[in-house]
């Protein structure tokens, strides 16, 4: 609570609209995906220009006025602090709390709506109307971004629908590589953690194979809760008749972890290698 409450003063107190101007990363990529038929909220200059103030009751025609008061309301809400009516600045995040100013601004002061509002850049100048902004969407630029997200979203449509439903690691016991037991058993130690993804119980089972006659001891079978990682210990051995045909050194093995199918799920399966080591 103390973290996150001096996180949250530091951003929203303190450093406020300089959080939006140098840490915001959508202010810094916008600017390189615009052009002049981009949709951002914009003031009409040549309506608004020149700004001054005035009464409701005053034809602001008689005094040389446009349609601005200069009420600075809309910098007043601005989270950056920027002046809109000075034209597009990276510092904008596309809020729109000045449109909302201005116009209830317009509201009090009987002018119609939409001093600042969303517009391009070639709808100013040339005065578009609202079916000519629409015409100007579908171009390249506007396709080949569209192409992009598409892909994005099915690339992650695609893993999460092809994640794993749990992950397996498995480490050797560093404490001894190999061992021989009284019977003349050879015997390797592992730790396998087995990480259960899912949002249910699971039951795993574990197998290894590798090597004739390998036999397993330990926990066969093992179930986890929902977001749970357990740590389980495996012993692995081989019969005399294995040790003493098989060539010292570390021999290649796997491990098979698989997930017991329920009514709702499909079996799954992990196959790790690993190496067993028989001593000279």
């Amino acid at each position: 609570m103390l973290f996150y409450g001096f996180a949250t003063y530091g951003n929203a107190g303190f450093m406020r609209e300089q959080v939006c101007k140098y840490m915001c990363p959508y202010a810094r990529f916008q600017s390189a995906m615009f052009d002049k038929d981009t949709l951002i909220i914009s003031y009409d200059t040549e309506r608004g220009e020149p700004r001054g103030p005035r009464t409701k009751t005053v034809d602001p025609s008689l005094l040389g006025f446009g349609a601005c008061i200069d009420c600075n309301l809309c910098v007043q809400v601005c989270p950056t602090g920027i002046d809109i009516r000075k034209g597009l600045q990276y510092e904008c995040i596309g809020c729109a709390a000045c449109v909302d100013a201005c116009d209830d601004v317009m509201d009090k002061m009987n002018y119609p709506r939409g001093l600042v509002r969303y517009d391009t850049q070639n709808g100013l100048s040339q005065h578009l109307s609202r079916t000519q902004l629409l015409r100007r969407v579908f171009r390249p630029r506007i396709i080949v971004y569209s192409i992009i997200l598409a892909l994005i979203s099915l690339a992650v449509a695609f893993g999460i629908a092809m994640r794993s439903p749990f992950k397996v690691d498995v480490v050797r016991d560093r404490s001894s590589l190999a061992r021989q037991v009284d019977d003349g058993y050879v015997e390797n130690v592992y730790r396998l953690q087995i990480m259960n993804a899912t949002e249910s119980q699971q039951t795993y089972r574990v197998t290894a194979d590798g090597l004739p006659g390998l036999t397993q001891t330990g926990a066969a079978s093992l179930t986890l809760g929902p977001a749970e990682a357990h740590w389980t210990a495996v012993v692995l051995r081989i019969p005399p008749e294995t040790a003493a045909s098989a060539a010292p050194g570390a021999h290649q093995i796997h491990f098979t972890i698989e997930r017991q199918k329920t009514p709702a799920e499909s079996e799954r399966s992990i196959r790790e290698k690993s190496t067993f080591v028989v001593p000279r």
